[in-house]
C-alpha cells in the first residue's frame, strides 16, 4: 500500500471490514442452505448447490434465488445452472461478462442438459478450470485457442504431451465433470463400497450387495451417534466411467433399511437391468446428531429402534453374517 501511494499520492484509499463482509457472507449463504441441503462454499461469495431433487423448474430457481438475495440484502448476485460445476462456474463467468449497464451484473445463465460442451466450445481455453498462463501458451503453440479446438484435439496426444493432466484437459474440454457437490457436513460423510471381481450385471446380486454396503453404512452411523439426510450412490462401468447420484431425505436417518430403499431408487433411476457394473457404493452425508421424534402413528418405532439395536450386538459379538434381512434372497 505504501508503494501505491508513492506512485499514486491521490489514490482514494478505502478500509476493508472483513466482519462486515463475513456478517454479509453468512446471510447470503444462510439463504442458499434453504434452497437445498447441499451446499459447497468454495469463497466468501461463491457457492455451488445441488437442486436436482427440487422439483422448481431451474430457471424459475435461479431468478427467485437471485431476486431475493438482492431485496433483501441488496446484493447483486449472477447465477450459473448446468448439470456439473465445472461448466456451472464458467456459466457464471461468461453471464458476468456478457451483463451490460453501468452497475454490478445480475446475471443468469442457464446451460441445457448435453449442451455442455456446445456451449464451451467457442470460449478461449483459458476459461477452462486449470489452465493457466504457461498451458495456454503451450496450448496456443499448437494451434489450440478455444476450448472447442481443445475438445477435438486427440486425448491420446494430449496425455503424451500433459501426462495425467492432459486426460482430465481433454474431458473438462468436452464438459465432463463428475465431482459432487461436497456440503460442509459431508468431511463426516460415512461410506462403503465395493469392486467386484468381475463385472456383475444380476439385478439381484446387485440389490443383495447394496442392502450389505447400507447395512454397514448404517451400523458406522449409530456407532458414531451420527445420522445423515443425504444418502448417495455410487456406480462405476465396465469401462472405468464412474458417477454419483444423491438423494436428499426429510430428516436424518441411521436406519438400514430407508439408507438401502433410496439407494436401490438411485439405482434404478440410472442402471438399465441387465447392464453390467464394476464397482458399488453407498454413501450417508449431511450428519447430525439422530433426531428420535415419534410421530402420531409412528407406534413401531420405538420397537424397530430396540430390534436394530439387538441386531447390532449379535453382529458385534458374532460377525456380519450371524443375522440377516429376511428379503434377503
Amino acid at each position: 500500500m505504501a508503494r501505491a501511494l508513492r506512485l499514486c499520492p491521490s489514490l482514494l484509499v478505502v478500509s476493508g471490514h472483513y466482519r462486515d463482509y463475513s456478517t454479509m457472507s453468512d446471510q447470503v449463504m444462510d439463504r442458499l442452505h434453504r434452497v437445498s441441503g447441499l451446499v459447497e462454499q468454495i469463497s466468501i461469495d461463491e457457492a455451488f448447490l445441488d437442486v436436482s431433487d427440487t422439483p422448481e423448474p431451474v430457471e424459475q430457481l435461479a431468478r427467485r434465488v437471485q431476486t431475493q438475495i438482492h431485496a433483501e440484502l441488496s446484493l447483486p448476485c449472477s447465477v450459473g445452472v448446468a448439470g456439473n460445476k465445472l461448466v456451472a462456474k464458467i456459466a457464471t463467468e461468461v453471464g458476468k461478462m456478457s451483463a451490460r449497464g453501468d452497475g454490478p451484473p445480475m446475471a443468469r445463465t442457464i446451460v441445457p442438459a448435453g449442451a455442455e460442451a456446445a456451449f464451451l466450445a467457442p470460449l478461449p481455453a483459458e476459461m477452462l478450470w486449470g489452465v493457466g498462463p504457461k498451458t495456454a501458451a503451450r496450448l496456443a503453440e499448437l494451434g489450440i485457442r478455444t476450448i472447442g479446438d481443445l475438445a477435438r484435439w486427440p486425448e491420446k496426444d494430449l496425455e503424451t504431451r500433459f501426462g495425467e493432466w492432459g486426460r482430465d484437459l481433454a474431458r473438462r474440454a468436452r464438459g465432463e465433470d463428475l465431482r459432487p457437490v461436497v456440503s460442509e457436513h459431508d468431511v463426516k460423510s460415512m461410506s462403503q463400497e465395493t469392486t467386484f471381481a468381475r463385472d456383475v450385471s444380476d439385478d439381484k446380486e446387485l440389490e443383495r450387495t447394496l442392502r450389505d454396503l447400507a447395512a454397514q453404512v448404517g451400523r458406522s452411523l449409530r456407532r458414531s451417534e451420527l445420522a445423515g439426510k443425504t444418502v448417495k450412490l455410487k456406480l462405476r462401468w465396465p469401462d472405468f466411467t464412474t458417477l454419483t447420484r444423491q438423494s436428499t431425505l426429510s430428516s436424518p436417518t441411521d436406519d438400514d433399511v430407508e439408507i438401502f430403499q433410496t439407494a436401490v431408487k438411485l439405482l434404478h433411476s440410472v442402471r438399465k437391468s441387465g447392464q453390467p457394473v464394476r464397482l458399488v457404493g453407498v454413501g450417508v452425508s449431511a450428519l447430525s446428531e439422530p433426531i428420535r421424534q415419534l410421530g402420531l402413528w409412528d407406534a413401531n418405532t420405538d420397537r424397530n429402534r430396540r430390534l436394530q439395536d439387538a441386531v447390532d450386538q449379535l453382529r458385534e459379538r458374532y460377525g456380519r453374517e450371524i443375522i440377516q434381512h429376511a428379503k434377503t434372497p
